[in-house]
């Protein structure tokens, strides 16, 4: 149950991301709630994936997911660059979060 706690804190981690570029667009109260709703959430589910794993491999793979999801929720919504070389670097990311879950 603690690695889904993990998954889910970075997929608000990720969301959070999206809800800053939302609300610099905006600055309207429902992007300010959004913004406090999706990091609130990640730090919840952070918190509980902590009771059960290590520090380190959490707050690698929470990162990782927030970072990877940002930049491409960037690409995808934020007209964000598509360039090869970053899409290869996201994936490096994605790569690295799995290998710490396969050993840890």
């Amino acid at each position: 149950m603690s690695w889904l706690f993990l998954i889910a804190a970075g997929i608000f981690e990720m969301l959070g991301v999206g809800s800053i570029s939302r609300f610099n667009l905006n600055k309207d109260k429902k992007s300010l709630l959004m913004l406090f709703l999706t990091f609130g959430s990640s730090f919840i589910f952070l918190y509980l994936a902590m009771k059960n794993l290590p520090m380190g491999i959490s707050y690698a793979i929470w990162t990782g997911i927030g970072a990877a999801g940002g930049a491409i929720l960037g690409m995808l919504f934020y007209g964000e660059s598509k360039d090869w070389r970053r899409i290869i670097f996201i994936g490096v990311i994605l790569a690295s979060v799995i290998g710490l879950k396969l050993i840890g």
